[in-house]
């Protein structure tokens, strides 16, 4: 009997999971540029939010985001994290940089 694997993740405080809108393969002069040569894309849509940070008062600050927004984000930003084969981003909320509208 399998198990399904499948795995979620609820990102903590003032953290947001996002996964990267790859752009289409570039060619140049007739040169296919390998994965590894390539830049990393700086857009990426929102796919979960925290809970949310909390001021000095025990209030809770809402997000400036939400689910299923397209945003810019710095190229070396978060920590690449892998779930059911898929890469995604996981990162604080500060470092992105604006939402693409």
């Amino acid at each position: 009997m399998a198990k399904n694997t499948k795995q979620t993740v609820k990102p903590l405080a003032d953290r947001v999971l996002v996964e990267r809108i790859e752009e289409g393969e570039e060619i140049k002069g007739g040169i296919i540029i390998p994965d590894s040569a390539k830049e990393k894309p700086q857009e990426a849509k929102v796919i979960a939010l925290g809970t949310g940070a909390v001021d000095k008062d025990g209030k809770k600050i809402p997000f400036s985001v939400k689910v299923g927004d397209k945003v810019l984000i710095g190229k070396y930003a978060g920590t690449e994290v892998k779930l059911n084969d898929e890469i995604y981003l996981l990162l604080r909320e500060e470092e992105i940089l604006a939402v693409v509208e």
